[in-house]
């Protein structure tokens, strides 16, 4: 079950990691239009995605090689993107322009990240543990 419960979230975490990555760089290079569709998107949110979507990836590597730092990788996800949403809302209280969409997207992405982290522990470093 264990085995099943890693490829799904690695299968998940690509997937999410290449679409963070994708969009995050078509907006800090201007690709395909899509800095234009965003809106008043903020750069340190657009940069904090980025820097997420590199470790989803190299979380995938720890999650398929069982590597107890995985855990600890994704945590510091969170805690980037935890940095950063408490800098986005005092960015909006300030008068920063912004999407409302945003705040929603951070969550979200927060929210599976813990996700992520959780799995990881349970999958790979509790596992090592009880090995041992």
């Amino acid at each position: 079950m264990k085995n099943i419960l890693k490829y799904i979230a690695v299968a998940i975490l690509t997937g999410f990691g290449l679409l963070t990555l994708f969009l995050s760089t078509s907006i800090l290079l201007d690709l395909f239009g899509v800095r234009e569709k965003e809106g008043n998107y903020v750069l340190f949110v657009v940069w904090a995605n980025f820097i997420s979507g590199l470790i989803y990836l190299t979380a995938v590597y720890g999650f398929l090689k069982m590597k107890k730092w995985t855990t600890k990788l994704l945590a510091s996800s969170f805690l980037i993107l935890l940095i950063t949403f408490i800098g986005f809302l005092f960015y909006i209280n300030s008068g920063g322009i912004h999407e409302i969409k945003t705040i929603g997207a951070l969550v979200f992405r927060m929210v599976l990240t813990v996700i992520f982290t959780i799995l990881a522990y349970f999958i790979i470093t509790k596992n090592n543990k009880d090995e041992n």
